[in-house]
Protein backbone atom coordinates (compact mmCIF):
# COMPACT_ATOMS: atom_id res chain seq x y z
CA UNK A 1 0.00 0.00 0.00
CA UNK A 2 1.28 3.26 -1.21
CA UNK A 3 0.44 5.57 2.12
CA UNK A 4 1.26 2.68 4.21
CA UNK A 5 1.67 3.94 8.19
CA UNK A 6 1.18 7.60 7.38
CA UNK A 7 -1.22 10.36 9.25
CA UNK A 8 -3.29 12.16 7.60
CA UNK A 9 -5.75 15.35 7.32
CA UNK A 10 -8.19 15.99 4.93
CA UNK A 11 -10.21 19.13 5.35
CA UNK A 12 -13.80 19.24 3.15
CA UNK A 13 -13.63 15.31 3.98
CA UNK A 14 -17.48 14.62 4.12
CA UNK A 15 -18.56 15.05 0.68
CA UNK A 16 -17.28 15.62 -3.09
CA UNK A 17 -13.76 15.31 -3.91
CA UNK A 18 -12.59 15.15 -0.14
CA UNK A 19 -15.00 12.21 1.14
CA UNK A 20 -13.18 10.53 -2.19
CA UNK A 21 -9.58 11.68 -1.20
CA UNK A 22 -10.66 9.80 3.07
CA UNK A 23 -11.55 6.37 1.10
CA UNK A 24 -8.47 6.31 -1.62
CA UNK A 25 -6.27 7.45 1.70
CA UNK A 26 -7.53 4.80 4.24
CA UNK A 27 -7.37 1.88 1.39
CA UNK A 28 -4.06 2.63 0.68
CA UNK A 29 -3.03 2.56 4.28
CA UNK A 30 -3.24 5.77 5.91
CA UNK A 31 -4.83 6.96 9.39
CA UNK A 32 -7.18 10.38 8.51
CA UNK A 33 -8.63 12.80 10.36
CA UNK A 34 -11.68 14.26 8.43
CA UNK A 35 -12.15 17.78 9.26
CA UNK A 36 -15.62 18.78 8.27
CA UNK A 37 -18.50 21.57 9.52
CA UNK A 38 -20.60 19.05 8.76
CA UNK A 39 -19.52 16.76 11.88
CA UNK A 40 -22.44 14.02 11.00
CA UNK A 41 -21.56 13.85 7.62
CA UNK A 42 -17.61 13.45 8.31
CA UNK A 43 -18.84 10.96 10.82
CA UNK A 44 -20.79 8.82 8.43
CA UNK A 45 -18.00 8.81 5.90
CA UNK A 46 -14.83 8.13 8.75
CA UNK A 47 -17.46 4.93 9.65
CA UNK A 48 -18.16 3.45 5.76
CA UNK A 49 -13.73 4.16 5.46
CA UNK A 50 -13.09 2.03 8.16
CA UNK A 51 -10.87 1.97 11.53
CA UNK A 52 -8.46 4.33 9.99
CA UNK A 53 -10.57 7.21 9.94
CA UNK A 54 -11.29 9.43 12.26
CA UNK A 55 -13.95 12.53 12.22
CA UNK A 56 -13.60 15.70 13.49
CA UNK A 57 -16.52 18.42 12.97
CA UNK A 58 -14.99 21.83 12.65
CA UNK A 59 -14.66 25.15 11.17
CA UNK A 60 -11.96 25.77 8.70
CA UNK A 61 -12.00 29.47 8.68
CA UNK A 62 -11.55 28.87 13.11
CA UNK A 63 -7.63 28.84 14.27
CA UNK A 64 -9.42 26.95 17.42
CA UNK A 65 -10.76 23.83 15.09
CA UNK A 66 -7.78 23.77 12.98
CA UNK A 67 -5.81 23.39 15.98
CA UNK A 68 -8.04 20.89 17.25
CA UNK A 69 -7.48 18.35 14.14
CA UNK A 70 -3.76 18.90 14.22
CA UNK A 71 -3.95 17.52 17.56
CA UNK A 72 -6.35 14.62 16.64
CA UNK A 73 -3.82 13.51 13.94
CA UNK A 74 -1.18 13.43 16.27
CA UNK A 75 -2.95 11.92 19.43
CA UNK A 76 -4.76 9.27 16.93
CA UNK A 77 -1.83 8.14 14.83
CA UNK A 78 1.27 9.53 16.39
CA UNK A 79 2.10 11.75 13.88
CA UNK A 80 1.07 14.14 10.96
CA UNK A 81 2.56 13.28 7.92
CA UNK A 82 0.26 14.83 5.22
CA UNK A 83 -2.25 17.47 5.18
CA UNK A 84 -5.06 18.07 1.76
CA UNK A 85 -6.47 21.45 2.16
CA UNK A 86 -9.20 20.97 0.18
CA UNK A 87 -12.27 22.38 2.19
CA UNK A 88 -13.87 25.14 -0.53
CA UNK A 89 -16.81 27.18 -1.56
CA UNK A 90 -18.06 29.04 -4.38
CA UNK A 91 -20.88 31.67 -4.58
CA UNK A 92 -23.33 31.52 -7.16
CA UNK A 93 -21.62 32.59 -10.63
CA UNK A 94 -23.09 35.83 -11.36
CA UNK A 95 -21.46 39.45 -12.53
CA UNK A 96 -19.11 40.50 -10.38
CA UNK A 97 -20.31 43.47 -9.01
CA UNK A 98 -23.25 41.60 -7.53
CA UNK A 99 -21.17 39.75 -4.87
CA UNK A 100 -22.09 40.91 -1.63
CA UNK A 101 -18.56 41.80 0.72
CA UNK A 102 -20.26 38.91 2.75
CA UNK A 103 -19.46 36.11 0.11
CA UNK A 104 -16.44 37.90 -0.93
CA UNK A 105 -15.14 37.54 2.55
CA UNK A 106 -16.74 34.23 3.13
CA UNK A 107 -14.73 32.56 -0.29
CA UNK A 108 -11.65 34.36 1.09
CA UNK A 109 -12.06 32.45 4.17
CA UNK A 110 -12.71 29.11 3.25
CA UNK A 111 -10.42 28.70 -0.11
CA UNK A 112 -7.33 30.67 1.10
CA UNK A 113 -7.60 32.29 4.92
CA UNK A 114 -7.56 28.07 6.12
CA UNK A 115 -4.33 27.17 4.23
CA UNK A 116 -2.95 29.94 6.29
CA UNK A 117 -4.44 28.55 9.67
CA UNK A 118 -3.65 24.95 8.65
CA UNK A 119 -0.29 25.87 7.40
CA UNK A 120 0.41 27.67 10.76
CA UNK A 121 -1.06 24.50 13.13
CA UNK A 122 0.62 21.52 11.36
CA UNK A 123 3.98 22.43 10.11
CA UNK A 124 5.37 23.28 13.06
CA UNK A 125 4.70 19.63 13.92
CA UNK A 126 6.23 18.31 10.32
CA UNK A 127 8.82 20.28 11.19
CA UNK A 128 9.65 18.51 14.40
CA UNK A 129 9.36 15.37 12.09
CA UNK A 130 11.81 16.71 9.63
CA UNK A 131 9.43 15.82 7.07
CA UNK A 132 5.69 16.05 5.68
CA UNK A 133 3.46 16.63 2.45
CA UNK A 134 0.92 19.33 1.83
CA UNK A 135 -1.14 19.21 -1.16
CA UNK A 136 -3.72 21.99 -1.63
CA UNK A 137 -6.70 21.80 -3.77
CA UNK A 138 -6.55 25.21 -6.17
CA UNK A 139 -8.45 24.88 -9.87
CA UNK A 140 -8.33 25.73 -13.12
CA UNK A 141 -10.32 28.66 -12.40
CA UNK A 142 -7.17 29.95 -11.02
CA UNK A 143 -5.08 29.60 -14.16
CA UNK A 144 -7.94 29.85 -17.10
CA UNK A 145 -11.20 31.85 -15.38
CA UNK A 146 -14.22 31.19 -16.23
CA UNK A 147 -16.72 34.44 -16.28
CA UNK A 148 -18.89 35.15 -13.12
CA UNK A 149 -16.56 33.87 -10.65
CA UNK A 150 -14.09 36.69 -10.32
CA UNK A 151 -13.14 36.52 -6.40
CA UNK A 152 -13.73 32.61 -6.58
CA UNK A 153 -11.14 32.81 -9.23
CA UNK A 154 -8.54 35.10 -7.40
CA UNK A 155 -8.96 32.67 -4.60
CA UNK A 156 -7.98 29.66 -6.63
CA UNK A 157 -5.09 31.99 -8.40
CA UNK A 158 -3.71 32.64 -4.85
CA UNK A 159 -4.38 28.79 -3.54
CA UNK A 160 -2.07 27.54 -6.80
CA UNK A 161 0.69 30.45 -6.27
CA UNK A 162 0.96 29.73 -2.49
CA UNK A 163 1.54 26.37 -2.63
CA UNK A 164 4.77 27.02 -5.14
CA UNK A 165 5.78 29.77 -2.52
CA UNK A 166 5.07 27.83 0.49
CA UNK A 167 7.29 24.80 -1.59
CA UNK A 168 10.01 26.93 -1.34
CA UNK A 169 10.04 27.97 2.26
CA UNK A 170 9.73 24.91 3.56
CA UNK A 171 11.66 22.60 1.21
CA UNK A 172 14.72 23.12 3.40
CA UNK A 173 12.89 21.13 6.10
CA UNK A 174 11.60 18.30 3.57
CA UNK A 175 8.32 19.53 3.37
CA UNK A 176 6.87 18.90 -0.54
CA UNK A 177 3.79 21.68 -1.13
CA UNK A 178 1.71 20.88 -4.11
CA UNK A 179 -1.10 21.82 -5.58
CA UNK A 180 -3.88 20.16 -7.95
CA UNK A 181 -6.23 22.45 -10.23
CA UNK A 182 -8.74 20.04 -11.07
CA UNK A 183 -11.61 21.48 -13.57
CA UNK A 184 -15.02 21.75 -12.89
CA UNK A 185 -16.85 18.07 -11.23
CA UNK A 186 -20.50 17.02 -10.13
CA UNK A 187 -20.23 18.18 -6.96
CA UNK A 188 -22.95 20.18 -4.77
CA UNK A 189 -20.98 23.12 -5.90
CA UNK A 190 -21.58 22.49 -9.49
CA UNK A 191 -25.32 24.96 -10.02
CA UNK A 192 -22.77 27.48 -8.04
CA UNK A 193 -20.42 27.29 -10.87
CA UNK A 194 -22.71 26.65 -13.47
CA UNK A 195 -24.91 29.66 -12.59
CA UNK A 196 -27.77 27.92 -14.44
CA UNK A 197 -29.66 24.75 -13.53
CA UNK A 198 -27.70 21.57 -13.36
CA UNK A 199 -29.78 20.07 -16.66
CA UNK A 200 -27.69 17.77 -19.06
CA UNK A 201 -28.35 20.53 -21.45
CA UNK A 202 -26.24 23.06 -19.59
CA UNK A 203 -23.50 20.79 -18.61
CA UNK A 204 -23.11 20.00 -21.79
CA UNK A 205 -22.14 23.33 -22.63
CA UNK A 206 -19.53 23.27 -20.06
CA UNK A 207 -18.16 19.74 -21.18
CA UNK A 208 -17.75 21.31 -24.74
CA UNK A 209 -14.80 23.58 -23.00
CA UNK A 210 -12.89 20.18 -21.77
CA UNK A 211 -11.35 18.54 -24.31
CA UNK A 212 -11.61 15.13 -23.30
CA UNK A 213 -14.89 15.21 -22.95
CA UNK A 214 -16.00 15.39 -19.36
CA UNK A 215 -16.09 16.96 -16.13
CA UNK A 216 -13.76 15.52 -13.46
CA UNK A 217 -14.36 12.88 -11.19
CA UNK A 218 -13.72 12.81 -7.66
CA UNK A 219 -11.76 9.66 -7.78
CA UNK A 220 -9.54 11.97 -10.80
CA UNK A 221 -9.05 13.80 -7.65
CA UNK A 222 -8.21 11.83 -4.95
CA UNK A 223 -5.90 9.59 -7.77
CA UNK A 224 -3.61 12.68 -7.82
CA UNK A 225 -3.34 13.39 -4.23
CA UNK A 226 -2.45 9.82 -3.66
CA UNK A 227 0.42 9.79 -6.20
CA UNK A 228 1.48 13.20 -4.28
CA UNK A 229 1.32 12.16 -1.17
CA UNK A 230 3.10 8.99 -1.89
CA UNK A 231 7.00 8.30 -1.48
CA UNK A 232 6.79 8.07 -5.66
CA UNK A 233 6.49 11.80 -5.57
CA UNK A 234 9.20 12.44 -3.45
CA UNK A 235 11.66 15.02 -5.77
CA UNK A 236 8.15 16.49 -6.64
CA UNK A 237 7.55 20.24 -4.86
CA UNK A 238 6.03 23.51 -6.21
CA UNK A 239 3.80 21.57 -8.88
CA UNK A 240 0.72 23.00 -9.80
CA UNK A 241 -1.00 19.61 -11.29
CA UNK A 242 -4.02 20.47 -13.53
CA UNK A 243 -6.18 17.27 -13.22
CA UNK A 244 -8.71 18.58 -15.92
CA UNK A 245 -9.06 16.94 -18.71
CA UNK A 246 -7.14 19.26 -21.27
CA UNK A 247 -8.83 22.62 -19.97
CA UNK A 248 -5.76 24.43 -19.84
CA UNK A 249 -4.13 23.96 -22.41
Amino acid sequence: MRLQGKSAIVTGGASGFGEEIVHAFVREGAGVVILDLNGEGAAKVAAAAGKGAVAVGGDVTRKADIERAVQQAVSSFGKLDIVVNNAGWTFRNKPLLEVTEDEFDKVFAINVKSIYLMTNAAVPVMRQQKSGRIINIGSTAGVRPRPGLTWYNATKGAVNLLSKSMALDLAPDNIRVNCIAPVIGATALLESFMGVPDTPENRAKFVSTIPLGRMSKPSDIASACVYLASDEAEFLTGVVLPVDGGRTI
